[in-house]
């Protein structure tokens, strides 16, 4: 039986505190709520609550072993989680947060497994929208997250996006403004190994990227997950590293290679129904056609992706072919996002 979901208008937290506030109470009380940020929506409940956070894997039909990230708007509030913040953390935190960065560590035992996925470790961040702060806030309790849409489907980065996937799945939709990032957070471990140190390793790229975290830290290690699929029945130690997700209901191939070498390859097996997802320097094309930024344009990439994703299944598209970007910066999560949408269906041109 669907439950009636609320439709706050939220794009200000001073002008609509009244939308706040009634957000804050529903999480306080264990209900879920879609609330903004500035990566992608999330689906929030009380991180502390197993029932919330069952509440919030029931609504987007999402594997109960895929861990949650769970959000706070202070420092204060990180040390309870976790075992320690060593220094290495506290100096991410200091340099990136608020922003999109996730930091994974040994979970306290205030975590409930139903939070961290089974796992002994929590993702934690401080997002940087004024609206989710807000939210935090006012239900007074760290919230788990994840994207609010239904699993294994184009994450959400409008509130109409959210509303097209969870009207009647939960309790309120917070109606603010577009997602600036428009992917997930970075998500980097700096859990200890078997030999005791911590080496960092990056779990799920995001805005915050691997050339800006070995600047701050000096190595960094790269998970055989964000470029593969993880093996049949090994855990996924981050959100977003499934064999398949991100997707659209159109197959999905990601092409790599030159704008010439893109063309050609078109041309020779472009059939009707199926769409061009393109580079501007790739236009012209034969319709139909959408262009995601510039090749070099990583940010515009991200900022554009999930929307053109959604448009593919609103335009009833069978089968689409996107230009790979480069794996380098935000292009390493743009490029991350479209591999686990293509299933890992790849072609070089």
């Amino acid at each position: 039986m669907e439950k009636e979901t609320l439709l706050l208008p939220a794009r200000d937290p001073e002008r609509d505190r009244e939308s706040i506030a009634l957000a804050g109470r529903i999480l306080r009380e264990g209900g879920i709520v879609a609330i903004p940020t500035e990566t992608v929506y999330g689906l929030a409940g009380n991180a502390l609550d197993p029932a919330a956070t069952g509440r919030i894997y029931a609504a987007k039909g999402r594997p109960s072993d895929n861990p949650l990230i769970v959000h706070i708007q202070g420092m204060e509030e990180w040390p309870p989680l976790v075992k320690e913040v060593p220094p290495e953390a506290k100096g991410l935190a200091e340099r990136f947060w608020p922003g999109p960065l996730t930091i994974i560590l040994e979970k306290s035992a205030l975590v409930p497994e139903t939070t961290s996925g089974g796992l002994d470790t929590v993702a934690v961040r401080m997002p940087s929208d004024p609206v989710a702060r807000a939210v935090i806030r006012e239900a007074g309790v760290p919230l788990a997250a994840p994207s609010a849409n239904r699993s294994g489907s184009p994450s959400p980065t409008t509130w109409r996006h959210c509303r097209d996937d969870l009207m009647g799945r939960v309790d309120a939709i917070l109606q603010a403004g577009d997602c600036g990032v428009g992917v997930e957070s970075t998500v980097l471990s700096l859990c200890r190994g078997p030999d005791g140190s911590r080496r960092p390793r990056l779990l799920r790229p995001g805005a915050v990227t691997l050339e800006q975290l070995r600047q701050a830290l000096g190595e960094v290690v790269v998970d055989r997950g964000v470029l593969e699929h993880l093996e049949e029945g090994e855990k996924a130690p981050s959100p977003g590293m499934k064999y398949k997700h991100y997707a659209p209901r159109a197959e999905v191939v990601l092409v790599k290679g030159s704008t010439e070498g893109y063309r050609r390859y078109l041309e020779n097996c472009r059939q009707p129904g199926e769409h061009a997802m393109c580079f501007t320097q790739d236009l012209p094309l034969r319709e139909p056609v959408l262009c995601y930024g510039g090749r070099e344009d990583h940010a515009a990439q991200a900022e554009r992706l999930f929307d053109l994703l959604r448009q593919l299944d609103r335009t009833g598209a069978k089968k689409v072919y996107i230009h790979a970007p480069a794996p380098d910066g935000v292009g390493l999560a743009v490029y991350n996002r479209l591999i686990r949408a293509a299933a890992f269906r790849v072609v070089e041109v």
